[in-house]
């Protein structure tokens, strides 16, 4: 299979914002992931001598599958992306490349080292050597296709939210579960019946290996490729949403509906600016707010669902 590398160069003076804004336009064509160029951003301490160089300029790169399809992708993202300038009045440029699965798939894996993600979990490619120290919990990772390498604030903040909010034998949802590394570190800290949903089979495929190599009991959890959480029946003790604003606001409804009284919903992959609207909504629909993290410009939300006639406490 080949596929064509679509990457967006862009400057702004929120590059932050305009990085959100232009990974939206991506995960409208169903996309799983995108990559982002950050020149800002910092190497870890073990950061490898030949490890690939910090990049120049801020750019979001997104994955097309190459088919009769492409051409309109890629004039419909050009549309977009003007529509989207004219709005912020940012610059950018695109540029296409095609790759062969196997070059993509190999390429990235010099950014993606060993790293401790909230207090107990580290994340290790399954390529890179790490000796475990005191009780960390290790998570082996290969995301393939799929991304989702845990490295990203988003991903980091859920993870940490979950050390702090799950309790031992609670039932598990992962909305969007890319690689499976929510569900891997869920089940690794002690949760009960787990399952996963994402739109994409790609990465519904890639979550399952990446959890049996993690020895986790296939008889613990489901993966499913679906809308989501609209197709979801069972109840859940616990839910994680690691997606953009948006499309939380969308599942709110859904969400609420699967998840048991006084259960535990997570939200991530929100930018600072937009977490007013994610809480109001929240707060409207019955939720209470029980913790917020920040990390660089991103913002995750833990609310805990009311019981029925249940009020918000008033202090005083």
């Amino acid at each position: 299979m080949k596929w064509i590398e679509a990457k967006v160069s862009f400057d702004h003076s929120d590059n932050m914002l305009a990085a959100d804004l232009i990974s939206n336009v991506f995960y409208d064509f169903g996309l799983q992931g995108v990559v982002l160029d950050d020149p800002g951003l910092e190497p870890e301490e073990e950061w490898a001598e030949d490890a690939v160089a910090r990049p120049t300029r801020h750019a979001i790169t997104g994955y097309f599958h190459k088919d009769n399809q492409t051409d309109r992708r890629c004039q419909t993202l050009e549309t977009r992306l003007v529509r989207l300038k004219e709005k912020l009045g940012f610059f950018y440029r695109i540029s296409y490349k095609e790759l062969d699965e196997r070059d993509w798939a190999h390429a990235w894996k010099a950014y993606f080292w060993p790293q401790k993600i909230g207090s107990r979990i580290v994340i290790k490619p399954t390529w890179r050597n790490y000796q475990a120290i005191d009780d960390d919990i290790i998570i082996e990772l290969d995301p393939g296709m799929a991304f989702g390498t845990g490295t990203h604030p988003t991903t980091a903040l859920c993870i940490s939210m979950i050390e702090t909010h799950l309790r031992r034998g609670d039932s598990f949802l992962d909305v969007g579960t890319g690689s499976g590394i929510l569900m891997i570190a869920a089940a690794k800290l002690g949760a009960g019946r787990l399952c996963g949903i994402d739109k994409d089979d790609v990465a519904v495929e890639v979550a399952g290996k990446n959890l049996a190599l993690n020895q986790i009991d296939p008889s613990r959890y489901r993966l499913a490729v679906g809308n989501l959480a609209a197709e979801i029946n069972a109840s859940f003790r616990f839910v994680v949403a690691n997606i953009f604003t948006h499309v939380i606001l969308e599942l709110l409804h859904d969400i609420k509906r699967i998840l048991e009284a006084r259960g535990i919903l997570i939200c991530s992959g929100i930018i600072c600016e937009n977490q007013h609207s994610v809480i109001f909504e929240m707060e409207r629909i019955g939720f209470e707010i029980i913790d917020k993290k920040h990390r660089e410009e991103w913002v995750a939300i833990a609310g805990r669902l009311k019981a029925k006639g249940e009020r918000r406490k008033v202090k005083g």
